[in-house]
C-alpha cells in the first residue's frame, strides 16, 4: 500500500500596496522645492552676469591700472619717465580782417591747422600802461588760448594788432597719451560714457559678488547687509 504524497502549501507573500506606491510630497514640500529651484536658477544666471561684467572690467582695469602706475610715479625719487614731448613752434599769418575775439581766433585756428581737441578757457589781458625806463608805454591786448587732447597739447599766443599768431604744439609720447586718457584730458563725451561703464561694472561686480557669496541665504544676506551698513555709517561719521 503506497503512502500518499504530502504537498506543503507556502503562504502567499502579502504585499503592502500602500507602502509600494511612491509618497506624494505635500504642498509645503512642493513649495520649498520650487523656491530652491528658482534660487538655483537665479544664482546660475548671476554667475554668468558676474563673469561677463568681470571680463569687461578687467579689460578697462588693465588700461587704467597701467596708466595709474605711471601717474603715481610721475615725480619724486621713483619717477618713471613717459618720454619727452616733441615741441614745435610756428607763426601763422592771420586772415584779413583778423579775428575780433579769442573765441573767433580759436575757431579759425582749429579749422586752419586741423587741431584736435576743443579749445579751453581763453585768457584775455586788456591793454594797460607799463613802465619802460622813465617812460610809460601802452601794452597791447594779449590773448592766450589752449587746445588739449590725449595725443597733443597746443597753445596760441596773440598780441592784438600783430599780423600773426604764435602757435606752440607739443606731441606726447605713447605712454603720455595713455596717461592723458586716464586723466580725461581733452576727451569727448563718448570716452566719458565709456569710463562710466567701468565705474558701473565695478559697482555691479561688488553687488553680484556679495549676492553670490550669500547664495540668497537669509542669515548670510542679513550679515552682509549689516557689514555694509556699518562701513557706510563709519564713512559718514568720518565725513562729519
Amino acid at each position: 500500500m503506497s503512502v500518499p504524497e504530502v504537498i506543503e502549501f507556502q503562504p502567499a507573500e502579502v504585499v503592502d500596496v500602500a507602502a509600494s506606491e511612491p509618497r506624494r510630497p505635500g504642498r509645503g514640500e512642493l513649495k520649498a522645492r520650487q523656491q530652491r529651484s528658482r534660487r538655483a536658477t537665479f544664482v546660475k544666471w548671476l554667475r554668468k552676469v558676474h563673469g561677463w561684467i568681470g571680463l569687461w572690467g578687467a579689460a578697462l582695469g588693465l588700461l587704467f591700472g597701467t596708466t595709474g602706475f605711471f601717474l603715481n610715479h610721475r615725480g619724486g625719487p621713483l619717477k618713471v619717465s613717459t618720454g619727452e614731448p616733441q615741441v614745435s613752434v610756428v607763426q601763422v599769418p592771420l586772415p584779413q580782417p583778423a579775428p575780433q575775439t579769442p573765441r573767433e581766433l580759436g575757431k579759425w585756428l582749429k579749422h586752419e591747422l586741423n587741431l584736435t581737441g576743443n579749445p579751453g578757457r581763453a585768457q584775455k589781458d586788456s591793454a594797460h600802461p607799463v613802465a619802460w625806463g622813465e617812460r610809460s608805454v601802452i601794452q597791447p591786448e594779449h590773448w592766450q588760448l589752449s587746445f588739449a587732447s590725449p595725443h597733443e597739447n597746443t597753445s596760441a599766443e596773440y598780441w592784438v594788432g600783430n599780423g600773426y599768431v604764435t602757435v606752440k604744439r607739443s606731441e606726447n609720447s605713447f605712454l603720455a597719451t595713455l596717461t592723458n586718457l586716464h586723466k580725461g584730458v581733452g576727451l569727448s563725451v563718448g570716452w566719458v560714457l565709456l569710463i562710466d561703464t567701468l565705474a558701473g561694472s565695478i559697482i555691479l561686480l561688488s553687488l553680484t559678488g556679495v549676492l553670490l557669496w550669500t547664495e540668497l541665504n537669509k542669515r548670510k544676506t542679513v550679515g552682509a547687509m549689516l557689514v555694509m551698513g556699518s562701513i557706510v555709517a563709519a564713512v559718514c561719521m568720518g565725513l562729519i
